[in-house]
């Protein structure tokens, strides 16, 4: 199964410049910090020991300033950042998970410092609601000095328990249970179910200000989740 994913655009070998940019990314962050930030992780991981000594502070300086989302100079590690990515090469990363085992699939033909600054402009382009937890992975990724495996996956999550006891709940139900505003913790019995399935549907009932083109789809999820945590 697909967790999470991002291109990465730059500049070919033989180009004169020193680009950067991001293509798609398919980065989850819920529940916090999410696949997509392990995924980032799992880049700079890989490539932070492969950098020049030189680059180094200035991957901690970088991280700094995007996280305080401040304007960044540039060039940063010898590339500059641009946002088109007309005539750029580009690289791959994944993470997979089958049950309970993950893992990374990297693409190494890039540079180092290409893999460790999409990365890190990636993390920046993520929801600011999520920009505390992301920047802590990465930091703690830096960190990191063994293979990318099981441990390195909860080496980043940390003290996260809520991240460990959704992954812990079957894809379905964990759906379910947020779609009906439960927690990880919960347990909910049958009377809290159809009590949160009420509410919800009559806060998506148009009559309540919900639009009539969404109105239908809603109710289908509802009556979905209702059902798989009757089950």
């Amino acid at each position: 199964m697909l967790l999470a994913e991002i291109e990465i655009r730059h500049s070919r070998p033989i180009a004169p410049t020193r680009r950067v940019a991001l293509g798609f990314s398919m980065l989850p962050t819920d529940p916090a910090p999410g696949w997509g930030p392990v995924l980032l992780g799992g880049m700079v991981a890989a490539s932070v020991g492969d950098l020049e000594p030189e680059f180094v502070p200035g991957v901690h300086e970088l991280l700094e300033d995007l996280e305080r989302g401040v304007r960044i100079t540039q060039p940063r590690l010898r590339h500059r950042f641009q946002r088109d990515t007309v005539g750029l090469d580009s690289s791959r990363h994944s993470l997979i998970g089958e049950g309970e085992n993950v893992w990374f699939e990297l693409d190494d033909h890039a540079l180092p410092e290409v893999t460790l600054l999409g990365a890190l402009y990636a993390a920046a382009d993520l929801p600011k609601s999520c920009r505390r937890t992301t920047f802590r992975a990465l930091r703690k990724a830096v960190q990191w000095d063994r293979v990318l495996d099981g441990s390195f996956v909860a080496h980043v999550l940390g003290d996260d328990a809520s991240f460990s006891k959704w992954r812990a709940l079957p894809t379905d139900t964990r759906w379910a249970l947020k779609l009906l505003g439960f927690g990880p913790n919960d347990q909910p019995t049958k009377v809290d179910i159809q009590g949160r399935f009420r509410e919800a549907v009559w806060d998506a009932h148009p009559d309540r200000g919900a639009a009539d083109v969404d109105a239908g789809q809603r109710m289908v999820e509802l009556t979905n989740a209702r059902r798989i945590l009757l089950a």
